[in-house]
């Protein structure tokens, strides 16, 4: 493992502290788990807003395809890029 020092205004180190007294685990832990679900909920961003560039970069049935997402959940993944 690697160790990271990263600095929390006092506002999220109070939410992660509450958080790890509710789960009864050390607030590093929580921590690690809440960053490794954050990173996957990223990633699996990216890979939806790619599939939906590519339908849009080729494909004549492009607004069939897409019908089924939410402009909402598009404004979303073009919003979660920071």
């Amino acid at each position: 493992m690697t160790r990271v020092n990263v600095t929390l205004d006092q506002e999220t180190c109070a939410a992660l502290e509450r958080q790890a007294k509710r789960v009864r685990k050390p607030p590093a832990r929580v921590a690690q788990e809440i960053l490794a679900a954050g990173l996957v909920r990223r990633d699996a961003a990216a890979r939806s807003k790619k599939l939906a560039a590519d339908y849009l970069a080729g494909r004549a049935d492009t607004p069939a395809l897409l019908k089924d997402l939410e402009s909402p959940q598009l404004e979303l993944l073009d919003g979660d890029e920071s």
